[in-house]
């Protein structure tokens, strides 16, 4: 049985995620509710879930001051933390670099039925909570540009320097990520998910099942259908319909 805590000042959402939890699994159990900061703060130091749902938006501060609070206090918090948010941009975006879950407001059951087998496959995972960390120190500078990105596998959470990924390759639904001084990374997301957040980085996605660091580009091969090489001497194909687009930002590197 997984514990859980409900954070939100809203009873009527704490109500109803409490019933859908209800409704769509047997392995999670609600042990209190809390509706601030300060009744977060205490019920979590109290009873000690494994899972918190935490609104961002509270009475009297933020979701994010009870983690800053308890880790201060504690250390690293040891729980599997699911945000509850509106459709509010730059949360959404580190929470993605942070690989932390969220559930939208209001709740969808579908969305909350990915997040409970998310929760269960975490359960079974030694996990370091170092991706909290991340979160709160992006939220503290309250930077847009995202240095550091989190990258769940499945042997726990690992920090990155964006910096320091070279490409990234679809395979199925899951990506691999190919990082300078470091063997491959697999991921359970779509490239499609990365390509979002990281074309703002220098990445393009120049085939469909590639996505480059430009800064790792070494040359743009025009024969053999048009093919780059990058930094670890691998060959990448340019998809027709992207060779225009490339071409041209390598003129403005």
């Amino acid at each position: 049985m997984i514990t859980a805590l409900l954070v939100d000042d809203d009873k009527h959402l704490r109500t109803g995620l409490k019933a859908l939890l209800e409704r769509y699994t047997n392995d999670i159990f609600i042990v209190g509710e809390a509706e601030s900061v300060k009744t977060g703060i205490a019920a979590i130091e109290k009873l000690r879930p494994q899972v918190i749902f935490l609104d961002i938006h509270l009475a009297d501060g933020t979701g994010f001051d009870i983690l800053e609070n308890l880790s201060k206090v504690n250390g690293k918090l040891k729980a599997h933390v699911v945000f509850i948010t509106a459709h509010e941009q730059y949360a959404l975006k580190a929470f993605k670099f942070s690989a932390l879950d969220f559930i939208l407001k209001p709740v969808d059951p579908e969305e909350l039925q990915d997040t409970i087998v998310k929760i269960k496959e975490a359960a079974g995972k030694k996990k370091s909570f170092e991706n909290i960390d991340l979160l709160l120190e992006n939220i503290r500078k309250k930077v847009d540009n995202f240095k550091r990105i989190a990258l769940s596998t499945s042997d726990g959470i690992h920090l990155f320097e964006v910096a320091d990924i070279i490409r990234c390759e679809a395979k199925a639904n899951y990506t691999e990520f190919f990082i300078k001084n470091h063997k491959p990374v697999l991921i359970s997301k779509t490239l499609k998910e990365y390509e979002e957040m990281l074309t703002e980085h220098g990445f393009e996605r120049i085939h469909q099942s590639h996505l480059i660091n430009l800064s790792y580009l070494k040359s743009y091969i025009k024969s053999d259908g048009g093919y780059v090489i990058m930094a670890d001497n691998s060959n990448i194909p340019i998809a027709q319909s992207k060779k225009e687009k490339l071409q041209e930002l390598i003129k403005s590197l």
